[in-house]
């Protein structure tokens, strides 16, 4: 503008004249020439971005969430398979020995004649239950909890031991009391199982206390301790330890089960 204050006549083109102060030292503007490539920089980053998302936000937020979700799945299954609880085994079925030298519910004879409960899920004592036949139970250890057990480590041996054997491992409670306790509950048969790492204990549930009946001692006696009894394929009845230790002895009892 003119010192007067009114509009600068326009040029030869038609345009307004613009007052425009070229400095006689070009440095002066060298300020303004840092700021311009600094924002050429930002545009060029913001460029690059938009490039490498492109991709991913053509059709809006779903694709990275889908991508972030199939990640996560696939880091939680490789996590799982890994340290997870390992699948209960399947011991390969066999025919009930037609003749065993010894009496059902005896060493060296059948399992007794009766009925179990077998709670699904392993280790959920709140889970379904499925009526199974005592003499289904086969090969494999059936470990029965006395009333006031504290578990010990003979149980995760077992279940490890087991589980290498491809064999189950079943936990039942003896439902007799003893003096003023009452029998083991599933709520204490479960904290037992879950003392196993390695293998999974089956949970079973036996009312009438007929194994307890047939193979451990009196509740209270002197022989206290988990009644361990092994089962051949064939269903005969090999071995009934009291109070077992952990330890080789235990491993090759669980190992000979495979050749009965």
């Amino acid at each position: 503008m003119r010192p007067d204050g009114d509009d600068p006549e326009p040029d030869e083109y038609g345009l307004p004249r613009v007052d425009v102060v070229v400095p006689d030292d070009a440095r002066e503007l060298e300020r303004d020439m840092l700021a311009y490539r600094r924002e050429e920089r930002r545009r060029r980053r913001r460029q690059k971005v938009r490039r490498l998302t492109r991709p991913l936000t053509r059709f809006g937020i779903a694709v990275p969430l889908i991508t972030a979700a199939l990640l996560f799945a696939l880091i939680g299954g490789a996590l799982m398979t890994a340290f997870g609880p390992k699948p209960a085994p399947r011991p390969p079925t066999a025919k009930l020995a037609p003749r065993p030298s010894a009496s059902s519910g005896k060493v060296g004879g059948l399992l007794p004649d009766g009925t179990v409960d077998v709670i699904s899920g392993g280790r959920t004592a709140s889970g379904d239950r499925t009526p199974a036949p005592l003499r289904d139970l086969r090969p494999g250890v059936i470990g029965i909890v006395p009333p006031g057990y504290e578990c010990e480590g003979v149980i995760a041996e077992l279940a490890g031991r087991t589980q290498d054997n491809v064999m189950n491992f079943w936990l039942v409670a003896d439902p007799r009391p003893a003096g003023g306790e009452k029998g083991t509950s599933l709520k204490e048969l479960k904290a037992c199982a879950d003392t196993a790492h390695y293998g999974r204990p089956i949970l079973l549930e036996d009312r009438e206390g007929v194994l307890a009946e047939a193979y451990a001692p009196a509740p209270g006696s002197a022989e206290g301790g988990i009644t361990v009894v092994f089962v051949q394929p064939d269903g005969v009845v090999a071995e009934v330890v009291h109070a077992p230790r952990a330890g080789p002895e235990l491993t090759e009892k669980v190992r000979a089960l495979r050749s009965g």
